[in-house]
């Protein structure tokens, strides 16, 4: 799959960067990976938590920091629409549309 936008993660890697590798590590694991559905997504990270509307979120860190994913399985990519705090992820009254 094609990660839209690496940009976002590296922004927050330099602000918290403790969270660097393991962003690092989920981007690789993505790229070089071809999900038909979000099943497929949890089978192969079962902590991730599809909430609806193609959105998966991912623990990062030991679930201090928060990644939404916004999946196009049909064009295998999946855009990035949130990274931060766990504090910040539960301010977000509406997961499935961000």
């Amino acid at each position: 799959m094609r990660v839209i936008s690496v940009k976002a993660l590296r922004l927050f890697w330099e602000k918290y960067p403790d969270a660097e590798q393991y962003l690092k590590v989920w981007n690789k694991k993505i790229k070089e990976a071809t999900y038909k559905n979000a099943n497929e997504v949890r089978n192969e990270t079962p902590t991730a938590d599809h909430v609806g509307n193609n959105r998966v979120v991912f623990n990062i860190a030991g679930n201090k920091y928060r990644l939404i994913v916004l999946f196009r399985y049909d064009l295998q990519k999946a855009y990035i629409r949130f990274v931060g705090t766990h504090k910040e992820y539960d301010q977000i009254k509406d997961i499935k549309n961000i």
